[in-house]
């Protein structure tokens, strides 16, 4: 009879623990729950808001550990209640892990893996840029921190002078000839949205190598983007038929020929950073604008060696041709325009005639 009780009250009293179990975890994870997700950068903060903190890596370099609160609160990712561990893995708690990171740059190709794991398909878009081909025989390459940084992570375009600068860090003379641009002296200087920087042209994540083929006949499309763009030219009082224009030229056809045809072999017509220059692009008013009327010839020289100043007394520009500018060019394509189609229905009419004469005979010869 005893046995009998306890095996009936014997489950109940299981369920009651395991119900006093459940309970006690709920409160203990609600009470967990209920700690703010900042806690763990406010312990890291209590030694690494010392402005000394610091240390030696075996390269003999040193490592700032200092961490400034005030410009942490303004990372994006701090509102956000990503802890310090979401990157530092490895550190649980006071003290570390001995450090096995030979030098600076070691430890930043290391830690920057950790932006994958939130952004992961801009680090596969990464991994195809250029920045990451070089990387085994150029440490120094930038990764995710380099640009955008560690720990006080802001909005890579804001203010939008700071892409271009930020490029400058590695390549600073490109940044120069960019600044004393047409388009980087109105950005830098007049703040003027509308104008390109560095990642309009050459990507954002996956930056591709420039001096490749590819990159070279792609160079007028990429140009189409804003000078094809009616309403973004015309607040400048630009033709935006440039594209259009260039398309119909000798140089124009014969790269569309070559990019339907071999698009990854190298061709020397000329596209628009060839005559306009690259960063280093000028009004051609400037007097040192490859395009100007004291430079143009020189610039076509480079190309076309030998030519004299007919060469470019007879280039239109990106014009059409009209009576206004070229009138004795105007009245030519006049003339042409329609003489050409009466040669065609001549010969056209002339080639039918041929044809009726010849079956007429044939016909003929049949009925003897």
């Amino acid at each position: 009879m005893v046995r009998r009780k306890l095996g009936l009250h014997f489950p109940l009293w299981i369920a009651a623990a395991c119900l006093s179990v459940g309970i006690c975890l709920l409160i203990v994870m609600q009470a967990r729950a209920d700690v703010p997700r900042q806690e763990t950068e406010a312990y890291c903060l209590s030694c690494h808001s010392n402005p000394d903190l610091q240390m030696t890596l075996p390269s003999g370099e040193i490592l700032p550990l200092y961490v400034s609160p005030d410009k942490l609160k303004e990372s994006i990712h701090s509102p956000l209640g990503i802890e310090c561990q979401a990157c530092h893995t490895e550190i649980k708690t006071y003290p570390h892990p001995e450090n096995t990171y030979e030098t600076r740059r070691d430890l930043s190709r290391a830690y920057y893996e950790s932006c994958k794991k939130c952004h992961s398909s801009i680090y596969e878009k990464a991994q195809d840029s250029i920045h990451a081909q070089v990387a085994a025989e150029h440490p120094e390459s930038p990764v995710c921190t380099d640009c955008h940084g560690s720990h006080y992570v802001g909005k890579p375009d804001e203010p939008r002078t700071l892409i271009s600068s930020t490029c400058s860090t590695c390549h600073d003379s490109i940044y120069q000839d960019y600044k004393h641009s047409i388009h980087g002296s109105a950005l830098i200087d007049e703040d003027n949205p509308d104008v390109p920087v560095c990642t309009d042209c050459h990507g954002v994540h996956n930056i591709q190598d420039p001096r490749t083929d590819q990159f070279h006949i792609d160079t007028p499309e990429m140009c189409a983007n804003c000078h094809a763009d009616s309403e973004l030219m015309s607040k400048y009082g630009l033709p935006s038929d440039v594209y259009n224009l260039y398309e119909l030229s000798w140089h124009g056809v014969d790269v569309s020929v070559y990019k339907a045809r071999w698009p990854t072999i190298w061709h020397d017509s000329a596209v628009c950073t060839d005559c306009h220059g690259t960063h280093n692009i000028l009004p051609s008013d400037n007097p040192e604008s490859m395009v100007n009327p004291d430079n143009l010839l020189a610039t076509c020289q480079r190309c076309h060696p030998g030519v004299s100043s007919n060469w470019t007394d007879a280039w239109t520009g990106h014009n059409e041709i009209s009576i206004e500018r070229t009138p004795w060019l105007y009245y030519i394509d006049v003339f042409y325009a329609s003489f050409t189609p009466v040669v065609l229905w001549v010969a056209g009419i002339y080639v039918f005639l041929q044809i009726l004469r010849a079956t007429i005979e044939r016909v003929r010869r049949s009925l003897r």
